[in-house]
């Protein structure tokens, strides 16, 4: 079984690789005229939590922030790797030496919740993007980039362990 600190490092490493996997999905889908989270909005929504303000009736209307774009970037990444860790607790550090498909595919689908019931809601999109101008589609969006989010921490704690064996 793998020592606390590579434990940690594996962790991070896997949150970070899945998050850029995740990054690359977007930059296709953008590529391909299809809208997707710019991570200035994430910061910008961010930005606002020191003035006690958590919800936007549109956050792209919000008043800017200062470093918005460096904080969703950093929050992007923060909370790919904190999913990352969770998907560790739920299945065992063990996982590290044989990781399976459908933990990591899974957490990644269940990652959906944050956007659809907080995000979303907070940044004047609603419950999953039920304002959003095509809320189906935005919703199909939104779980395949997450899918692909949990495809992304499979890959990577695969070749971890490929690479430490």
């Amino acid at each position: 079984m793998p020592e606390t600190l590579d434990v940690v490092l594996r962790g991070i490493a896997i949150g970070v690789a899945a998050s850029a996997l995740m990054d690359g999905w977007s930059a296709g889908l953008r590529r391909s005229g299809i809208q997707t989270l710019d991570y200035r909005l994430l910061g910008r929504w961010i930005g606002h939590f020191r003035y006690g303000r958590f919800f936007h009736p549109k956050i792209a209307a919000a008043e800017r922030v200062g470093g918005e774009r460096a904080v969703g970037w950093v929050a992007h990444y923060s909370i790919g790797v904190t999913f990352a860790f969770v998907l560790l607790a739920i299945v065992g550090v063990q996982w590290l030496e044989a990781p399976t498909i459908w933990p990591a595919l899974g957490v990644g689908i269940a990652t959906i919740a944050a956007p659809w019931l907080v995000m979303q809601p907070a940044m004047g999109a609603g419950i999953t993007a039920a304002k959003a101008p095509n809320p189906g589609a935005t919703r199909l969006r939104n779980l395949g980039t997450h899918a692909v989010y949990g495809l992304g921490l499979f890959a990577a704690a695969a070749t971890l362990a490929a690479l430490s064996a």
